[in-house]
């Protein structure tokens, strides 16, 4: 993750310190100026525990900086995990060498202990989103009784929870299942378990009148209960790219090459609309291209406005900021800006304006190439 977003997630979680740390904007002399010593040293242990890489250049870029050693050293290495007390050492040790007095650590006491109990395993994974909608979460967790709970969860932001499946497994085993999910064709991305958990309580929140799978209802209180705060993916990357500067148009060349959705609505009212272009396709009178392709049109224009309205509208922004999140893990961040705007633009225009349009389009893609080719090949009376 690079120091912006690192930073970003830093001032979600520390509010007393938000207004300097937005302000810096991702650069890290900005910052240091906007900061006390001991404002410095809670931003600097926040990003040490929780996005190590990113903490530690930050910390080699103060360390660089002839009068921000003291930011440095406000940093503790108490209660850090220890990829973090590994990289505040490596940037402590970068001071010495330039001559900077460094307090020397306590020696921890050490007393006679039972062998320790292994470190609690808490993991998160979530799938890019199939062409329907849905997608698949899997969190670890670890079991009381001993080994590891993995959750395997299918689920989608329109249709709620559609199946939920409980294993056992050893550590190692869960963590060969993690590592190969990640490396799949389309691999799964890792998200925090909290921001997963917040995820999948949306998910169930659309469910309407459809039951829940039962292992799910079994489990529900674990798998949707999350801390205070908690961001879903989606959320993460409008904090981390802003809302500023996407391409309306490059969401649509996404969506034309199906890189992204097309995500049909129900299978009734899209039915409702395909049998309508049908009978337009099979129809006996004659009629020009231009008036075919009107006749085209008002039936889209007409379905739009009640696939796309109301509840529906905010469900499918949603799907767009969790496609923007996929595209942001993978670098893409482009495209991750691009799925912001349209998610933002969905709702300004009935039916979802041209970001609807394009999903529809994909949808109903072959009716459509039908009719386009009865155009181009000038039509004529059916007997």
């Amino acid at each position: 993750m690079s120091l912006a977003a690192a930073l970003e997630h830093a001032a979600t979680a520390l509010p007393d310190e938000a207004d300097q740390i937005r302000s810096a904007n991702g650069d890290p002399g900005r910052l240091r100026r906007a900061l006390s010593p001991q404002e410095a040293g809670r931003v600097l242990g926040w990003l040490l525990a929780a996005e190590a890489e990113a903490g530690e250049e930050l910390a080699t870029a103060w360390a660089d900086d002839p009068d921000a050693a003291e930011h440095v050293l406000a940093a503790s290495s108490e209660d850090l995990p220890k990829a973090g007390r590994k990289a505040l050492r490596r940037v402590l040790h970068r001071l010495r060498g330039r001559g900077i007095s460094v307090p020397e650590p306590k020696p921890e006491p050490v007393v006679a202990t039972l062998r320790a109990v292994e470190e609690a395993l808490d993991a998160a994974l979530v799938t890019p989103l199939d062409p329907t909608g849905a997608r698949i979460a899997y969190l670890v967790e670890s079991n009381p009784g001993g080994g590891v709970r993995l959750f395997e969860i299918i689920f989608d932001a329109t249709r709620g929870i559609l199946d939920c499946a409980v294993y056992t497994s050893g550590r190692s085993g869960a963590r060969k299942f993690l590592r190969e999910a990640q490396s799949r064709r389309l691999p799964a991305l890792p998200v925090p378990p909290d921001s997963l958990r917040r995820l999948l309580a949306l998910a169930a929140a659309a469910q309407g009148s459809r039951s829940l799978p039962r292992s799910f209802t079994e489990w529900r209180s674990r798998l949707t209960r999350s801390a205070e705060g908690a961001l879903t993916p989606g959320e993460m990357v409008r904090a981390a790219l802003g809302t500023e500067g996407g391409s309306l148009s490059r969401a649509l060349d996404l969506i034309r090459a199906r890189e992204i959705g097309p995500w049909p609505p129900d299978e009734e009212p899209l039915r409702a609309v395909a049998e309508r272009l049908q009978a337009l396709a099979e129809g006996r009178i004659v009629v020009s291209g231009a008036q075919r392709r009107e006749q085209v049109d008002a039936i889209l224009v007409e379905a739009l406005a009640g696939l796309y309205a109301g509840p529906e509208a905010e469900r499918m922004a949603l799907r767009f900021d969790e496609a923007a999140f996929v595209f942001w893990k993978q670098g893409r961040e482009d495209d991750a800006r691009a799925c912001l705007a349209a998610a933002d633009g969905f709702g300004d225009t009935g039916g979802g304006g041209t970001v609807g349009r394009a999903l529809l389009e994909v949808a109903l893609a072959p009716l459509l190439d039908r009719l386009r080719e009865e155009e181009d090949s000038s039509l004529i009376v059916k007997p």
